[in-house]
């Protein structure tokens, strides 16, 4: 099972996510970010990136698709919070965005 962050944890990890865009979601422990493309093929072909990284993983992500636009947003429902794997997922769809 998945360790949920400590304080410290998520001051090092999920802090560099939030320098870069990523929000906080009201009401929950999660991030949160919407990524803009230039057209749907570009957001499609981020989402068939991203969910390749996931699989490997074995972290998935919560996210909508609408033309041009991609939300996102990232917990650890094992760990009923943040963990490592949403840093990095994190980190890996805003490299995988340009980011």
């Amino acid at each position: 099972m998945t360790e949920k962050l400590t304080d410290a944890q998520r001051a090092e990890l999920i802090d560099p996510l939030l320098a870069h865009g990523w929000t906080l979601v009201d009401g929950r422990e999660a991030i949160y970010k919407k990524f803009v493309f230039g057209n749907f093929v570009e957001a499609f072909g981020f989402m068939t990136r991203a969910a390749i990284h996931a699989e490997k993983m074995n972290h998935h992500p919560e996210w909508s698709n609408v033309y041009k636009t991609v939300e996102v947003t990232l917990t650890t429902h094992d760990a009923d919070g943040l963990s490592a794997l949403d840093a990095a997922l994190g980190a890996k769809l805003d490299q995988l965005a340009g980011g």
